[in-house]
């Protein structure tokens, strides 16, 4: 699928749009399950109330705002993303509106047809072998925990980070996923990570902040880093330096689920090889898309219309609403309003 039909899709879906409405419907739990014994319902926030967490596991997430699962992808599954990514890389494949990424160190005399060139792809919903990670029965059993029964996929990504060249430009700030989502309620949104590999601090681990995701957005922007700064690596300018850290060492296919407003980030791959993990941002179809202007996220908002606008040549004003509807992917149940 060429870049093209991937335009022509996104002025379709804007058409659709200028016909139609969203109602700001907010997202409550649905279960009729019984809750675990002397615990009330109310008492939870981030969890829904089902019989996969156990009370141990929802009060952790509650408190921490993450949870990993030991080897819940096969390494088979695995082994398959870990095979189209390098179809994709080799330019074997072109998905639709597949976005890739470089590290920003990477010189353009030096872009070949390798892995080692690309440091992430994003948004790979039109891959048919990629997309498989997003609905795993395994993953969205977990997923629903947190969004209910009707799930959309909302953001996908396969991360490569490189060996660091020396600038430290292989690191993640620390930020918050909601910086990116124009669409609520928070609580009702998390993220799926899989590591692909062993995962640890040498090669760049997720470092979390756990308990901010209790708070509220913070403003978000470049760091002012001398070696330099990969695209939309937006980072939070003002949080407590105080508080606690936790690296994630991971095993293959293990996978943490977490809240978008959860502190965190990831350090410079310090070894000679390449770390990769899949990930997927999932929502409730129920949630509601919201306007950001005047908001802290406009800033992201202009960055990422001008990229839509250059991959897909969409001669028409779109905003930050209309590239995440033209992401979004119902995987399971169904679509009220996202």
């Amino acid at each position: 699928m060429d870049q093209p039909r991937a335009a022509a899709r996104l002025r379709v879906l804007l058409g659709q749009l200028g016909r139609c409405s969203a109602g700001a419907v907010i997202a409550h739990p649905i279960s009729e399950s019984v809750s675990p014994a002397g615990f009330h319902p109310q008492q939870f926030q981030y969890t829904q109330d089902n019989s996969v967490l156990t009370l141990q596991q929802r009060k952790f997430y509650e408190e921490n705002g993450f949870l990993v699962i030991k080897k819940l992808v096969s390494d088979a599954d695995i082994e398959r993303f870990r095979n189209e990514f390098e179809r994709i890389c080799r330019k074997e494949v072109k998905p639709m509106g597949l976005m890739v990424m470089r590290d920003v160190t990477i010189a353009k005399s030096e872009y070949v047809p390798s892995e080692k060139m690309i440091t992430k792809v994003q948004d790979f919903q039109e891959d048919e072998e990629l997309f498989r990670y997003c609905t795993l029965p395994e993953i969205l059993k977990y997923v629903e925990c947190f969004t209910g029964p009707n799930i959309m996929a909302m953001h996908t990504m396969l991360i490569n980070k490189p060996p660091d060249s020396g600038k430290k430009t292989s690191r993640h700030p620390l930020h918050q996923d909601l910086h990116y989502f124009p669409f609520r309620p928070s609580n009702n949104i998390v993220c799926a990570w899989t590591a692909m590999e062993h995962i640890d601090r040498n090669n760049g681990c997720l470092v979390v902040l756990p308990g901010t995701h209790k708070g509220s957005l913070k403003p978000h922007d470049y760091p002012q880093w001398q070696g330099g700064i990969n695209i939309m690596f937006h980072g939070i300018q003002d949080y407590d330096e105080n508080n606690t850290r936790v690296h994630l060492v991971m095993e293959k296919g293990d996978t943490v689920f977490f809240h978008p407003l959860l502190i965190h980030g990831s350090g410079r791959n310090k070894t000679q090889g390449f770390r990769k993990a899949i990930s997927c941002h999932f929502a409730s179809a129920n949630c509601h898309y919201i306007d950001v202007k005047g908001t802290s996220q406009e800033n992201i908002e202009k960055e990422v219309v001008r990229f839509a606008n250059e991959l897909f040549k969409v001669k028409q004003d779109i905003n930050l609403k209309d590239v995440w509807r033209f992401r979004a992917r119902l995987v399971k149940g169904e679509r009220i309003n996202l």
